[in-house]
């Protein structure tokens, strides 16, 4: 592989971790085991039987966990500690074969970024969706992301220089839709906070410093 082709498929790799870590073990390893594609070194590993299969099992799991609203945001946040040091490590062991110790370095810091930014995007995102009482979104938005990950990994190793591009929109649209969708949650959050406090306190005995007005207005 070209330098070029090795590193995007470290970047591809720690992108699509960010999403779907075991999809991208999938893919990665299926196409390397039929001989598509000849992996690096650093990433042979994930050809191994054992891993395609312990893979392939988890990921049917994340399936159907990542259809159930509330379900799919507490995956994401254990897989928050999972999928960036994985996605960290994929592009490490990408550019494991240059024998630079400085590159392996940036990889790895390079790759936890990117599977960060990419994590961080999809699980606001579901967390947002999971507010809508219907679960029809939450299903398509999981199967976009699955369909996501593989045309991603396959403009990666077959199209570097498309990826690159598709790359670098991606990141734009998270750094402006991030920002949107932690606000939105932290808004979400105080209005259950606030709601829960005035339930906890309408009804303290008076003389404690708190504010019976609105039970008032209620029972008036």
């Amino acid at each position: 592989m070209s330098a070029l082709s090795i590193i995007t498929l470290a970047l591809g790799a720690a992108w699509a971790s960010g999403i779907n870590l075991y999809a991208t073990v999938l893919v990665l390893g299926l196409l390397g085991s039929t001989g598509v594609v000849t992996l690096p070194p650093g990433l042979e590993v994930l050809q191994s039987p054992l891993v395609l299969t312990v893979a392939g099992v988890v990921y049917v799991l994340e399936f159907f966990a990542d259809k159930i609203p509330g379900v799919d945001s507490l995956w994401d946040v254990v897989h928050t500690f999972i999928r960036i040091p994985a996605g960290a490590l994929l592009a490490a062991g990408a550019t494991m074969g240059f024998g630079d110790d400085t590159m392996t370095a940036l990889s790895l810091l390079g790759g936890a970024a990117v599977a960060a930014g990419s994590h961080a995007t999809k699980a606001g995102s579901r967390a947002m969706i999971n507010t809508s009482p219907e679960p029809f979104s939450n299903w398509i938005t999981s199967i976009f992301e699955d369909v996501l990950v593989v045309a991603g990994l396959s403009l990666a190793v077959f199209s570097p220089v498309t990826f690159i591009g598709f790359l670098l929109v991606f990141l734009l649209i998270a750094l402006w839709l991030v920002p949107k969708i932690w606000r939105g949650l932290r808004a979400l959050y105080r209005r259950f906070a606030g709601t829960g406090g005035r339930a906890g306190t309408d009804l303290e005995p008076a003389g404690k410093g708190f504010d019976l007005s609105p039970l008032k207005r209620d029972l008036d």
